[in-house]
């Protein structure tokens, strides 16, 4: 991490940590503007930070890891590109991607922390099979969403993105699917109470899957690029970009 995205988690965490799911814009909105925060991507001759796409990738999985309940991704998107634009469509799908990461991987610490806790028949459900097995599974879920955002950031910086952040979203997704699933599974019924933190992080889950393009939408698009590169061409393609990115 450069010293850049670690001055931005440094900011970023301990705020979003305590503002979380019952922050409210007419409260809390200038907290945010004190640092500064919805200008990121902004050229500094602008006022901004001048910031990247990787920057913002540490702020928006940080607002999606504590569930923040103000439309801070949103306004620093709104800076690059219009409402409605195509191009707002695919950035606001990588703000959803990192968004996803995040929140994912504060449901698993839940998971796991609980599990560890709680005991069944004189055990703590941390030490059944089925139990660690869901877990594993989530956790390989949460991995490769964060490495799917962390790519689409990575191309997103290049210029030429459309291919990855398709990827992205749909493969976050997925994880949605398995995440929230395995979370509530271990957690019973205590998962889905207003008071219980796991109820906000799957709630906005199960929103930002259908936002900026559900999995049909994305399926089809990284269909539509196969079909038209044609499939001998389709794997070199694949390697070029990625050779492009390393």
């Amino acid at each position: 991490m450069t010293d850049t995205r670690r001055m931005l988690a440094e900011m970023a965490d301990p705020l979003f940590a305590e503002l979380g799911a019952s922050a409210t814009f007419e409260r809390d909105w200038s907290r945010v503007e004190e640092l500064g925060l919805p200008q990121l991507l902004l050229p500094e001759a602008e006022g901004g930070f001048g910031g990247n796409w990787e920057d913002a990738l540490v702020v928006f999985r940080l607002a999606g890891f504590h569930a923040l309940s103000l439309p801070l991704p949103e306004a620093i998107i709104a800076t690059r590109a219009d409402a409605g634009s195509e191009e707002h469509f695919l950035i606001g799908a990588f703000m959803r991607t990192a968004q996803i990461a995040g929140a994912l991987d504060a449901a698993l610490g839940l998971s796991v922390s609980y599990v560890n806790e709680r005991q069944q028949f004189g055990r703590q459900l941390g030490k059944f099979q089925a139990v660690q097995q869901s877990l594993a599974s989530f956790a390989c879920e949460a991995a490769a969403a964060n490495c799917a955002a962390v790519g689409a950031a990575q191309a997103l910086d290049r210029g030429d993105a459309r291919f990855e952040v398709a990827a992205a979203k749909l493969r976050a997704n997925r994880a949605v699917g398995i995440g929230a699933t395995v979370a509530h599974q271990v957690h019973g019924a205590i998962g889905f109470t207003h008071e219980y933190p796991l109820h906000h992080l799957t709630r906005s889950l199960w929103k930002w899957r259908s936002d900026f393009g559900n999995d049909s939408h994305w399926s089809a698009v990284l269909g539509e690029a196969v079909i038209a590169q044609g499939a001998d061409a389709f794997w070199p393609a694949l390697v070029e970009r990625t050779d492009r990115a390393a």
